[in-house]
């Protein structure tokens, strides 16, 4: 009798910190009543701790996956959709049929709507933790299961410099580049002292060498944005992430024809039918799927339309208590066109804190965990911050 799935269980994972997530708060901010700060540099709602959703997966032969999903705001939302509308049609299905299982619940609301969001975060959570238990099932390690494995580590690059100042910014970038890294990305959002400004300084204090990426946060229209592609290109950016909002499709694709540097952008897009829209023609030189947003299912599939159209991958990274970043590690060690995966190193040691598993980021690369599934699962450390929703 093959195993089915019996339980499933949810936990909001809270991590205080004392700094917010990209810096020190700037002028004109506040945390309000419930714990969150709206960044005035784009007006997007951040959490002023870490936190995630993970799930806890039980099969009838009393096996165990884990999963994980995007949680940073009103966490208990996607929670409620996992528990109310996803795990009756999960329970009693095999995890060997994850794809089937991962096309049948996002249908169970597309007719509504739901097509990415909390909806598609809950089946992300189930979609890594029937994976998960998969690959366990089968003795290998998650990454076996998805394909030829291309590389024995994964190249990241340097993400966040959350100093207050532009001067602390600067001193906190030559000491990354002391320790040995040459890739460096700045959250526009926080660059106080203007955008051009920062990556003018980091180029005179890191070199001609180093390599200097701008994270724009959906900040510009698509006429602003070339203006500012334009004043960047002298300080020869490698690429500028996330120019214009989401919703303005034609304008990426406006931008990307135009720019003299090249664009990145995808870690809003949930699903190959995002990607598709911006992939068919290319828009981006460079797409950066969320593996919190997509899940394993859907970042391969995202992967395939990348591949078709020459785009090179460069997986996003977030807060997470590490388990979503195992799989996308997993995954991403058997993309051929892998460019290099994000390394946000204000979270990473965090998360690994919270974990069993040997994962590590050393020598400007991740090493994947080791052993079946993930190679990763929660530690002492994790029941700590961990809370369960019924």
């Amino acid at each position: 009798m093959s195993r089915t799935v019996s339980k499933v269980e949810t936990f909001i994972v809270t991590v205080p910190r004392d700094t917010p997530y990209l810096g020190p708060l700037g002028s004109g901010e506040r945390i309000n009543e419930r714990g969150y700060v709206v960044r005035k540099g784009n007006g997007t709602i951040y959490p002023t701790v870490d936190r995630s959703i993970a799930v806890r997966m039980t099969c009838t032969d009393g096996s165990e996956g884990w999963g994980e999903t995007y949680g940073i705001c009103a966490p208990r939302a996607t929670c409620e959709i996992i528990n109310d509308l996803l795990v009756p049609e999960v329970l009693g299905r095999n995890p060997e049929d994850v794809e089937q299982i991962w096309d049948e619940l996002y249908g169970l609301m597309r007719v509504r709507g739901c097509t990415s969001g909390f909806h598609v975060d809950a089946i992300t959570a189930l979609d890594i933790a029937l994976w998960d238990l998969r690959a366990r099932g089968h003795g290998v390690p998650l990454w076996q299961m998805l394909g030829e494995r291309r590389r024995e580590h994964v190249p990241g690059y340097l993400s966040g410099l959350p100093a207050a100042t532009l001067e602390g910014r600067v001193e906190m970038a030559r000491q990354f580049q002391d320790e040995g890294h040459d890739a460096f990305k700045i959250h526009a959002v926080v660059s106080s002292e203007g955008i051009v400004e920062e990556v003018a300084a980091l180029r005179r204090a890191l070199g001609d060498d180093a390599l200097l990426m701008v994270d724009l946060h959906w900040k510009f229209s698509r006429h602003d944005a070339l203006a500012m592609a334009e004043r960047l290109a002298p300080y020869d950016p490698y690429f500028i992430e996330a120019p214009v909002k989401p919703e303005d499709i034609t304008g990426l694709a406006w931008l990307a024809a135009r720019s003299p540097v090249p664009v990145a952008a995808g870690e809003e897009w949930y699903t190959a039918y995002e990607a598709k829209l911006r992939l068919e023609p290319p828009s981006v030189r460079y797409i950066q799927p969320e593996m919190g947003h997509t899940g394993i299912t859907q970042f391969r599939r995202i992967n395939a339309l990348a591949e078709a159209a020459g785009v090179q991958m460069a997986p996003h990274a977030t807060i997470g208590a590490g388990l979503f970043l195992a799989a996308s590690l997993h995954a991403s060690v058997t993309v051929p066109s892998l460019w290099r995966h994000e390394w946000q190193h204000s979270v990473f040691s965090r998360s690994l804190a919270l974990l069993d598993t040997d994962m590590a980021y050393a020598d400007r690369s991740y090493q994947l965990p080791t052993g079946p599934g993930l190679g990763a699962q929660p530690g002492a450390r994790f029941w700590e911050y961990a809370e369960q929703v019924d």
